[in-house]
Parts: structure tokens; sequence; C-alpha cells
């Protein structure tokens, strides 16, 4: 494994360097005619400084690789990935525009001399077409540079709260208004110790004023450890009815080295443990049924169950044991894959689900809604309904990989059940 991220981290450095060459070449166009040298000389240096950080930051990625799992390192190593992403791309877009008048003279030097005599044309239109180019170039080169930027300064921490309303013909009359607040994916080793934006969005939880609070998994990206300094933060989530958590594929430790099953165990239990501390009740494939004024629903949670090569360690038919009569069911399933894969083959009423965090990168504005994450996961993000079920998919409250987000902020759920009979007595009386 090491030796495969060695290999793809030299050529990622070969990609980087040959970028920083000929968008150098571009740079140096642009400033041409900027009259003081010192002016020239401080974009170049401006530019070399960037540039000379993504590597270092990318050389010392590289060396300190088996660190990264490190509680309150993988901070650094994602900050670097943002770096290294940003850096790319808006050198990609740059050079794709700087480099068409280089092509087109190429390809206009070849032709002229096959099937043409005389020299070929070298005034001034080329030169200034090429410039136009390169100016275009570097205007939509900032996009994906401030956009990257701005995800990770703010956009990572710009929580925010999006509602749902949903009614259901089958939802008990004792839980007519029920508000289910659910967060996801809170991946708590990849913030900065003791940053306050995580303070900040427990505080905005608090306000929905929750029934239930349900946090369908991924509490850490790898360790335990992860959890220290920040239990007594978490804590302080409230909701009047309970507090209610599932596993996520990154609690389990599936993707650390261990060197013994042992240590593995230690860890997933000092997860576990975690979740409780902060006072939730943490379903293993088990069920808890709800009640008020006499009425019942069903609260189902399953372990991760996702598609290879994500383990499926959710068993739904042990977790839905005894919730057959209930009139009313909601599922905790960490991975939306679970609900096409199984849960469309119940009649369980409304899945809450997460993992996917809208791939930290998308467009959602009135009328477009897209992620890259759609290719993967088609039910990646908010709302979708089949028949008479319906799945809440999470973008998630942390980040991991990418120490940023870019048009797909940090999101806290809240979801309100309506019963379709008292909708319809409330309308039958103000007509």
């Amino acid at each position: 494994m090491k030796e495969r991220i060695v290999t793809l981290s030299l050529v990622l450095f070969v990609i980087l360097l040959l970028l920083d060459l000929y968008t150098f070449k571009g740079v140096r166009l642009l400033t041409e005619g900027v009259e003081k040298a010192s002016v020239r000389t401080v974009i170049s240096t401006l530019y070399w400084l960037f540039s000379i950080s993504v590597y270092v930051g990318l050389a010392w990625a590289l060396l300190n690789y088996d660190q990264y799992r490190i509680p309150g390192q993988s901070h650094y190593f994602f900050t670097v990935n943002a770096l290294v992403m940003m850096s790319l791309l808006s050198k990609l877009v740059f050079v794709l525009f700087h480099g068409m008048e280089d092509i087109g003279y190429f390809v206009t030097n070849i032709i002229s001399k096959a099937f043409a005599s005389g020299k070929v044309s070298e005034g001034g239109d080329a030169m200034s077409r090429g410039k136009f180019l390169t100016y275009v170039g570097a205007g939509l080169a900032a996009v994906p540079f401030g956009a990257i930027a701005y995800g990770m300064v703010k956009g990572r921490y710009d929580f925010r709260v999006v509602r749902k309303n949903l009614t259901f013909k089958n939802l008990p009359k004792a839980f007519d208004g029920l508000k289910v607040v659910q967060i996801s994916d809170i991946h708590i080793g990849s913030f900065p110790q003791e940053h306050p934006s995580v303070q900040k969005a427990v505080e905005m939880v608090n306000q929905l004023d929750a029934d239930v609070l349900l946090f369908t998994g991924d509490l850490v990206n790898n360790l335990a450890d992860e959890t220290t300094g920040w239990v007594e933060v978490l804590k302080q989530m409230k909701a009047k009815h309970g507090k209610y958590a599932i596993l996520g594929n990154h609690d389990y430790g599936d993707y650390v080295p261990w060197t013994n099953t042992e240590d593995r165990r230690k860890n997933l239990d000092g997860v576990k443990q975690a979740n409780r501390d902060m006072g939730f009740d943490l379903l293993l494939n088990e069920n808890r049924i709800l009640e008020k004024d006499g009425e019942q629903i069903a609260l189902i949670g399953v372990e991760n169950w996702g598609r290879p090569p994500f383990p499926q360690y959710g068993d739904l038919r042990k977790a839905s044991e005894g919730t057959e009569q209930a009139p009313f069911r909601i599922l905790m399933s960490h991975d939306p894959s679970h609900w096409d894969g199984e849960v469309l083959d119940t009649n369980i009423d409304l899945t809450l689900s997460g993992h996917t965090h809208g791939m930290q990168f998308g467009i959602e504005i009135p009328g477009v809604k897209w992620s890259p994450v759609k290719y993967k996961y088609p039910r990646w993000g908010g709302l979708y309904q089949e028949g008479k079920q319906f799945l809440y998919v999470n973008r998630g409250f942390g980040y991991h990989a990418i120490a940023g987000r870019i048009g797909m902020p940090p999101e806290i759920t809240e979801i309100t059940l309506k019963s379709e009979a008292e909708e319809k007595l409330l309308a039958d009386q103000l007509s």
C-alpha cells in the first residue's frame, strides 16, 4: 500500500512540476506589459512561493504517511490534499487556454511548411490572440482556486440546517409533528483540536429543540482516540425524547493495518463507548419502540451495510425483530446503498443515511442538483421517494480526505413528521 502511495505521489510531483513550468510561461506573458520590474518580480515570487509550498507539503505528507491516522495529524494531511487539488485544478484550467495558441501555432506551422511556400507569418495577431486566451485562462483558473480556498477557510465550517416536512398516512396521531433532527459523518478527527465550529454546530442542533436526535454513523476517521477532548463538547447535544446512534464504515477501524485482532476490538469498543459517553443510545442491529400517549413507532438501527468493498455488518432482519406490528418504522442505516439493496423490499417508512458527504463538492441551486458522487451513489444527498417509502441522505457534519467543502456545506437535518389524518382534519376545520 505504501509503495503505491509513494509511486502516485512521485507521479503527481512530476505532473505538478511540468504544469508549473508551463504555467509560469503564461504568467510571464501576462506580466510582460508591466513596466516596473519590481512588480513583475513580486508576481513571480508569489507564484513560486505558492507552488513550492505545495511541493513541501506533498513531500512532508509522503515522508510522514504512516502518521496520518494519528489523532491530531489528519487535519494537516487533509490540508495538503486540498492545496494539491487547488494547485492542480487551477493550473490545468490555465494551461488549457494558454496552450491553445501554442498548439494552434504548432499545427499551423506544420501545415504551412507541408502545403504552402514562403515564411509563416509571425505578426502581432498571433501574440495578441495568445495573450487574450491566456487572460481568459487566468480568469477561469481563479474559479477553482477561489472556490477551493473558500471551501478550506469557510466552507467546511459553514453549517446549514435543511428542513423537510414529510406526511404519512400511517403515522400515529400522537406522533404528528414529531421533530427528528439528524446528523451524520462527524469525522471528528478531521477537525483541528478545539476548533470552535464544532461547538457552534452543537448549539445549532440544540436551537432546533429536537424531539429525537439521530446520528447515522462515522464518529471518527479510524481511531477511538480521535474523540479525546471532544466528548464533552458533543455530549451537549440535546433531544427531548432521546438520542440514538449507529456505526458507520469508518467507525470499525477497517482502514487501519492492525497487527492483531485484539487491538482492533479495543478500538471498536472505544468508538462504541465514545458514542455512549456522548449520551447516545447506540443501536447495533437493534431497535427501540418509542411510545407517546399510548401509541408507538419503531426506531431501527443497523450496523454498516455497504456494497463491496464496504463490509456488510448490518443485519436488517435481526434489527427489525419485534417491530413487525409497529404502524410506523424509521430505519437508521449509514450507507444509502442499503435502501436499494434491502430496504425497499420491506415496509419501512423512512430511512435516514449519510456516508456520501455529497463528495464535499457539488452544485445545488434551484433547478440544478449535481455532485460527481452521483456516479457512484445515485442517491447521494437529500430526499428520495419510491412509492410510500422515503430515504433522506444527510450530506455530513464533518469532512474527510480533503480539508474543505465546495458548494456542499456541512448539514444538520430537521425532519418534521406529519400525520395525513391530522392534516386532513385541520383542512376540514379550516374549510
